[in-house]
């Protein structure tokens, strides 16, 4: 047997995604039902009984969906802690290039999140009618969300029982280091024009949601993850690490580094994710979401506050950039 498979942490971590998956396949069936036979008009005791089914539903729903939210940080640290196993492996990012499912999963789990945090703000929205108005869509979006979750364990266990501890792979520097000169920065950017950009977008994105520009706010946002990515792997990370040669999204996860990588990825998907959700929920629902923006955006300000203070700290401590 695979010795990954054997490892306490995967073992629980696969446990976990197994025994929601069973939950989840009771409240699929039940949803199944409940949009074949659903008539909010009508006044029969079968209705009567849809609706105390939905009430079970959305209470399994909202179990499972908070636990697979704590599960995400539970996945990078399960993933973190093989590194002593995976030859070649200093972190997660080692790890989770351990073969062909890994990133491939990892982006799975991060789109699940966005759309689980979607029906979330769906459902609240419903709940606060009186007649039920998202009714359908909201259990329609569970049904692919249910198909989205099937391919994520499908891919845990593909993920976690591929892993080959004979072959070795390539450690952080060799994945996100600049091999040969080249220039891994986007569009060809240099650092300085890139942190510039990372600033910009920031403000700007701001501005459009203050001024409630949502169509322009939602491509900023995901303008922004994009930049923001770079900006941390190439440059405020490094300033986390304290070494200008080291360039990782994961090893910031680590005890060495006060764990600080769950607060300024967590910040940044969480501020992104609920401004997203928020306009889209606004524009498929036609519903006020103006709190959930401001949320959103008060995420993404703790992000760049966050990675901003490190440099800050940095400077004022050593009295020098890297």
């Amino acid at each position: 047997m695979n010795p990954i498979l054997l490892n306490t942490q995967v073992q629980i971590y696969l446990f976990g995604e197994s025994i929601l998956y069973i939950f989840m396949i009771m409240a699929f069936i039940i949803s199944l039902h409940i949009l074949l036979k659903w008539d909010f008009d009508s006044f029969s005791d079968e209705q009567y009984r849809l609706e105390r089914r939905s009430y079970l539903v959305i209470t399994i729903l909202l179990f499972v969906f908070a636990v697979k939210f704590m599960l995400l940080p539970y996945f990078v640290f399960t993933i973190d802690s093989l590194n002593t196993l995976v030859p070649g492996a200093m972190c997660a990012a080692g790890v989770i290039s351990a073969n062909s499912y890994g990133l491939e999963l990892l982006f799975v789990k991060l789109f699940v999140v966005f759309i689980l945090s979607w029906w979330l703000m769906i459902n609240y929205y419903d709940l606060q009618a009186k007649n039920y108005p998202f009714f359908k869509i909201k259990y329609g979006l569970y049904i692919a969300v249910f198909v989205l979750i099937t391919l994520e364990l499908w891919l845990d266990f593909a993920y976690f029982g591929n892993i080959d501890i004979h072959q070795p792979v390539s450690c952080c520097s060799a994945l996100f280091g600049q091999l040969e000169g080249a220039n891994p920065l986007p569009f060809g950017l240099d650092t300085k024009t890139m942190l510039i950009l990372f600033y910009s977008i920031f403000v700007t994105l701001a501005i459009l949601i203050l001024t409630k520009q949502d169509i322009t706010a939602l491509i900023f946002s995901g303008l922004f993850l994009y930049i923001s990515y770079y900006s941390v792997v190439y440059f405020f990370g490094t300033y986390v690490y304290e070494l200008p040669t080291h360039k990782c999204p994961f090893c910031m996860f680590q005890k060495e580094y006060h764990y600080i990588g769950y607060l300024i990825w967590g910040s940044l998907f969480g501020g992104v994710f609920l401004t997203a959700d928020s306009i889209l929920c606004k524009k498929v629902l036609n519903v006020d979401t103006s709190k959930s923006k401001i949320y959103g955006l008060l995420l993404i300000t703790v992000f760049v506050f966050t990675v901003s203070a490190v440099v800050l700290i940095y400077r004022f401590q050593n009295g020098t950039w890297l």
